[in-house]
């Protein structure tokens, strides 16, 4: 009798045991495709995308992010709820979906009222009987400015909105067939640097934020500082008071958690790889709790931002309360000393400022394209530096801000002063014949 079943359970045993060992291996092995919904392929959100795309294949191979560009944070939402994407990008004032969880906080993201000078607009309330472009709809930037406009008394017939996508709005606004625009996006965005340096349109500052925040809680007080976008005219003018969102990375709940894990200590163990990609990273932030971020919490975010938080506290209670009491007597003097370190990174990135100011002066002058090839190198090589020194806190993530606008001036002119030679030895080449 028994050996009537030994054979059965003997292959059952042998075929359970394949199947746990493929379902092992496939679970280990697997590649996780994934799908990011972005917002416009000019502005800030694909662009980091993009660079956090690069850097998670780079590290982890087994996690392909595909990018999409869309409309903005409403339709990246509307893919999430309907499972065309797995993770997207979204402003912090988005209405969230119950599948949606957040995995961590980006970057402030600023509101920008740009309008043509003839136009007499100097206020946000200036904007009655004008025509504006809020980009498109199902864009954050046009879910906002609704309730902004509402706090001005500007409705119905008080307002003409023409919805637009970026490059639309840009030309119709430098063309004269819209009065303004409104924009919320990273401070420094080269699309909005370049329509500012045409000279036919300004900023316009946003205030009343304490006001504003009674209607729409999540948004914060931020300036756009003088020469944000052009040091030399300077634009803005002067420092300009504005509000702000926060950018968001958020996934479905369904991305499996090691993955969604992973992705979150990229953010912040990758930032010098990121930073590199995109400057604007160095602006992310751990926060300082896992409640911060203001949304229910993926269980992968969760996992990283609670990494043995619980056994640490229990374990080490009363070492810590004997650390704590010492740095109480201590106090005055780490602060003293973190005076001392934030005036010696200011010095170090004030060092980097001069260098790229002396360049500057060099590439004005350079007389030939081996010559200006020489200072490309020389700029690159000190964006390296600067990178290396903010991620090992020589320098501050507020002063790598300040020191980004100068080294993409020094850029810009690198590229004009090779089309100015290039154009010079074409001429020297080929002479005109006319007389």
């Amino acid at each position: 009798m028994q050996s009537r079943f030994a054979l059965p359970v003997a292959l059952i045993s042998v075929v359970t045991a394949i199947a746990l060992g493929l379902q092992l291996f496939r679970e280990n092995y697997r590649t996780h495709r994934l799908v990011l919904a972005s917002a416009s392929a000019s502005g800030e959100y694909y662009a980091f995308s993009q660079a956090f795309s690069k850097v998670i294949t780079r590290y982890h191979p087994r996690i392909q992010i595909e990018v999409i560009p869309t409309e903005g944070s409403q339709q990246n939402m509307m893919y999430l709820r309907d499972g065309v994407a797995d993770l997207a990008l979204l402003q912090s004032d988005t209405p969230v979906e119950s599948p949606v969880r957040a995995v961590a906080m980006l970057f402030p993201e600023l509101f920008h009222l740009i309008v043509r000078r003839d136009a007499e607009i100097s206020t946000v309330a200036d904007l009655a009987g004008k025509a504006i472009a809020p980009m498109p709809k199902g864009s954050g930037s046009y879910a906002l400015f609704g309730p902004l406009s509402s706090h001005y008394g500007l409705e119905g017939e008080h307002l003409r909105v023409v919805p637009l996508g970026p490059e639309a709005a840009h030309q119709a606004l430098l063309q004269g067939e819209i009065d303004a625009l409104f924009r919320v996006i990273t401070l420094g965005n080269p699309s909005i640097r370049a329509l500012l340096q045409s000279g036919q349109v300004e900023l316009v500052a946003i205030d009343q934020v304490d006001a504003l925040r009674l209607a729409l809680p999540y948004l914060s007080p931020q300036i756009i500082p003088k020469g944000a976008y052009d040091g030399g005219a300077p634009i803005p003018a002067r420092d300009l008071n504005v509000v702000a969102v926060n950018a968001m990375l958020v996934a479905h709940e369904s991305v499996p958690q090691e993955v969604v894990k992973i992705l979150t200590q990229s953010l912040y163990e990758r930032r010098n790889e990121l930073v590199t990609l995109y400057p604007r990273a160095a602006m992310i932030r751990l926060p300082e709790s896992a409640e911060d971020l203001g949304l229910p919490l993926h269980s992968g975010a969760r996992a990283f931002y609670n990494r043995d938080q619980p056994e640490f506290i229990v374990q080490y209670a009363e070492p810590l309360g004997l650390l704590f009491s010492v740095g109480v007597l201590g106090l005055s003097s780490l602060w003293q000393l973190r005076l001392w370190l934030v005036g010696r990174q200011k010095n170090r990135a004030d060092s980097y400022n001069l260098e790229i100011l002396d360049l500057i002066d060099r590439i004005d002058a350079a007389e030939n394209l081996v010559e200006l090839t020489e200072l490309r190198h020389q700029l690159f090589s000190i964006l390296r530096q600067v990178v290396i020194d903010l991620d090992v806190d020589r320098i501050s993530a507020e002063s790598f801000e300040s020191f980004t606008f100068p080294w993409e001036m020094a850029i810009s002119m690198i590229r004009h002063r090779e089309w100015l030679l290039r154009s010079r030895l074409q001429s020297q080449r080929f002479p005109s014949d006319a007389p």
